[in-house]
């Protein structure tokens, strides 16, 4: 499974249709084979966490299904999104698909021949996601090679259609093949699934440059955390997830128990469900975009949680078929105005040179919430009941929304990241050979700044700060001459002379305008004196 319902990159507005992403054919080989992709992975899905109630059907045990999933992606997402951002993407997710079809196949004759334990289910759910893990970032960070920059709005809109209507599908299906072949049969087509993505990349002529760093891959990890923990909307975007989906996750972990409760239900009820929330997901992408050009993206996401909140106050309840999908449409409609939602301020919020890392992180953080919230709401219905521990989710979900309403979303949406390329090449003396891995390095900045202006100086300096962070920076501090007060350096360190370099290439637009203002303040005509120090 390429497993993202949304691409990437920041959405631009643009006179193509929607429909224009397939005039390319790298759009559409990918688009096509990552649809067939999902509907397998689905079908897996569904299988699993079905097998897992004929194995145990203690609600910690069933929940554990889904924790397992998600809980790889939490620990390797950033790990995964630095190497997308070294290695050739296309390789990398070949040799991951190609390891995860032997994995698949593996379990699937596991299935077959009825040698499945609970444990062995969940070591297997483990390691197929961690392959999803390490896989995510790259097929994210991938999608702006597909189309040109202003196709990449309808892209988004077509990736989160496909991953719906694999939703829609995949269920029903897995509920039909268990029913009417075995329950090895879902696990089957998944394996085949694979091969169809690997046939497609291989077809793929990806020419993406890589660009070769000899930086430490802990450092590039670093760097990234450093970004996002400077990235002010971005870590908005990254709280109203976390209050979501740690409340949302019982919806998914409790599903299979309350098929369970109803009367005749059963594998192909519990796929018919699962169908219906993705036909209410497709239908909630077709009909959104209407409603986004009317309100901004925290009050669409508050709409979504509270639908959401309700979807579950309905399943809780549901003692007939007839009310199970109710929920089930509300609730897909529902969440896909909320993920598509998070997705996109989180992709607006992001440059393209850390692109991966960020979205890797915003994955760590849906993922993460995702497992520890099955893991709790399984103990709690297992403590108390399924129908209480739903109501309780609820109610959370509904408090947590003015609670969060101090984190706005979209607020990158009026950002210009792209690169400025106005830093100059600093006049270097030394000699160039190798210079590269030399480091760390200290950068002064030298100012000469009026006393009456120096509380609106600092102030200034204090957000050109975040720049200096989110671009590469460790370290960062301002200090004024205590033989000449009207002077003030500014000081930062960065691990290399090569990841200076790169510090260069990495300003945007945005942050220019941030370091026009600082300038201004300087008196002297030439502007301020910048020093480059390395250690020896």
């Amino acid at each position: 499974m390429l497993s993202s319902g949304n691409a990437t990159a920041s959405p631009v507005a643009g006179s193509a249709s929607a429909w224009a992403p397939f005039k390319y054919r790298a759009f559409a080989l990918l688009w096509t084979a990552t649809l067939i992709s999902n509907v397998g992975t689905w079908m897996h899905d569904v299988g699993a966490g079905w097998l897992m109630t004929t194995l145990n059907s203690s609600p910690a045990v069933v929940s554990l299904v889904q924790a397992a999933t998600t809980l790889p992606v939490f620990l390797f997402a950033l790990y995964a999104g630095t190497l997308a951002d070294r290695l050739d993407k296309r390789k990398l997710l070949i040799t991951v698909n190609v390891i995860l079809l032997g994995l698949i196949a593996a379990l699937t004759a596991l299935v077959h021949f009825e040698l499945v334990t609970p444990a062995i289910l969940i070591l297997f759910t483990l390691a197929i996601g961690t392959g999803t893990a390490f896989m995510a970032p790259a097929w994210q960070a991938i999608v702006p090679a597909l189309v040109p920059r202003d196709a990449l709005q309808p892209a988004i809109a077509l990736n989160s259609m496909g991953i719906n209507i694999s939703r829609a599908i995949g269920p029903a299906l897995a509920g039909v093949l268990i029913a009417s072949v075995s329950l090895s049969a879902p696990f089957a087509v998944n394996a085949v699934s694979h091969v169809v993505i690997i046939v497609a990349l291989l077809l793929w002529q990806y020419d993406g440059q890589v660009k070769k760093t000899s930086q430490p891959v802990a450092n590039a990890m670093l760097t990234g955390l450093r970004h996002v923990a400077h990235n002010g909307p971005l870590k908005a975007t990254l709280v109203r997830s976390f209050a979501f989906f740690i409340f949302a996750s019982a919806y998914w972990a409790l599903l299979p128990l309350v098929v369970r409760g109803i009367e005749g239900g059963g594998a192909e009820l519990y796929g018919l469900l699962l169908t219906l929330i993705g036909t209410g997901a497709v239908a909630g992408a077709l009909t959104l975009p209407k409603f986004r050009s009317k309100i901004d993206a925290s009050k669409m996401a508050a709409f979504g949680s509270v639908g959401t909140a309700v979807a579950m106050l309905v399943l809780a309840m549901a003692t007939v078929p007839t009310m199970a999908a109710i929920a089930a449409l509300l609730g897909g409609f529902s969440w896909i105005a909320v993920l598509t939602t998070f997705n996109v301020s989180a992709q607006t919020a992001l440059p393209n040179w850390v692109r991966a890392r960020g979205l890797a992180i915003n994955l760590m953080v849906f993922f993460g919430s995702m497992a520890f919230g099955s893991a709790l709401w399984g103990q709690v219905a297992t403590a108390t009941s399924t129908t209480t521990t739903l109501m309780i989710a609820a109610a959370a979900l509904i408090v947590g929304v003015p609670l969060t309403r101090g984190f706005k979303l979209g607020q990158g949406e009026q950002l210009d990241l792209t690169p400025s390329m106005h830093w100059p090449a600093p006049d270097v003396a030394l000699e160039e050979a190798g210079l590269t891995d030399r480091g760390p390095v200290m950068v002064e900045v030298e100012y000469r700044v009026r006393s009456a202006d120096q509380d609106a100086f600092l102030e200034a300096l204090h957000d050109w700060s975040g720049e200096r962070w989110r671009d590469g920076a460790y370290d960062w501090h301002v200090f004024q001459s205590a033989e000449d007060p009207e002077l003030w350096v500014e000081a930062f360190m960065v691990s290399s002379w090569e990841e200076h370099m790169a510090q260069h290439e990495r300003v945007s637009n945005q942050d220019k305008d941030i370091q026009d203002r600082v300038r201004a303040f300087d008196t002297r005509e030439a502007g301020p004196v910048v020093r480059h120090l390395i250690a020896p």
